[in-house]
């Protein structure tokens, strides 16, 4: 009576031929990963696909115990991935499925050469083994691959958001913070960081937070900007605010926001022109 470990060799001697069959069966003209024709991408695509046979040939050899992490390691590498990330995730899973048929043809191949030496029981057990592994590494796949590209999205926002906040230098020692677009809390944080950063590096003594290109604030935002001036003001550099709307003035008088203790500009330009008086 043939064991697993039989099943085992039979199945890791053809990881090669399995890789090389899948590649040339592939649809070339999907995106992603599967569609590139750069010969180092495709090899790394061949190496990756014959790396899951070795492991996966593994889950009949039972004298090894540790084959679930070593999966799980190369299941963590694919979903971080670069290629596989810009993949369709159901092209990915699809390929996935056209593996598992390769697994059934080859138990059935395996079969027919020993079927004296097999119950059927056994066959049945195999066919199981093979279904349940791959269907659990399909889902630990997809679970792995939501949150590589849940990291790198906001890991884009966040550059983003650093990016449009930008201290630009006016003179040597007045800098200019123009804000665009809907602010909300997470990003009125990380302007309030970079702003402080960055008015420090250029050894600012005066900055304009212009906000007309901002369609509307709320109460936590402009606390934000209350705290950043409030920072500023410690590390030695003078705020103004220009540019507010009159849809942000509205909402100011409708949330109550007190704007009275800060330097409130109608233009960036009125701003700096009674700034340089008043220092006359």
């Amino acid at each position: 009576m043939l064991k697993d470990q039989d099943l085992h060799t039979f199945l890791c001697d053809r990881a090669e031929s399995l890789t090389e069959q899948w590649y040339e069966s592939l649809d070339k003209s999907k995106g992603g990963v599967y569609g590139s024709t750069n010969p180092a991408e495709i090899q790394k695509l061949k190496s990756q696909n014959m790396a899951f046979h070795h492991n996966f040939c593994k889950i009949f050899d039972k004298s090894n115990d540790n084959y679930i992490a070593e999966f799980n390691n190369w299941i963590d590498s694919i979903a971080q991935d670069e290629g596989h990330q810009i993949t369709p995730l159901e092209e990915i899973i699809g390929e996935f499925f056209r593996t598992l048929n390769q697994y059934m043809n080859l138990l059935e191949e395996y079969v027919v050469q020993h079927h004296e030496k097999i119950s059927v029981q056994q066959i049945m057990i195999w066919t199981k083994e093979i279904s349940d592994s791959i269907n659990q590494i399909i889902l630990q796949f997809t679970i792995q691959h939501s949150k590589a590209v849940a990291n790198r999205l906001n890991a884009q926002q966040n550059m983003i958001i650093e990016m449009s906040a930008p201290v630009i230098s006016l003179t040597k020692e007045i800098g200019f913070l123009p804000l665009v677009g809907e602010i909300n809390t997470h990003r009125a944080q990380v302007i309030f960081e970079k702003a402080l950063t960055q008015c420090s590096d250029k050894q600012l003594g005066m900055l304009f937070i212009d906000l007309s290109g901002v369609p509307i604030i709320d109460t936590m935002v402009a606390h934000q900007i209350f705290q950043l001036i409030s920072g500023l003001k410690l590390i030695g550099v003078k705020a103004a605010l220009s540019g507010i709307s009159p849809e942000i003035a509205q909402t100011a008088i409708q949330l109550g926001l007190n704007f009275t203790d800060i330097k409130v500009y109608g233009t960036l330009s009125q701003a700096m022109i009674l700034e340089e008086f008043s220092a006359l």
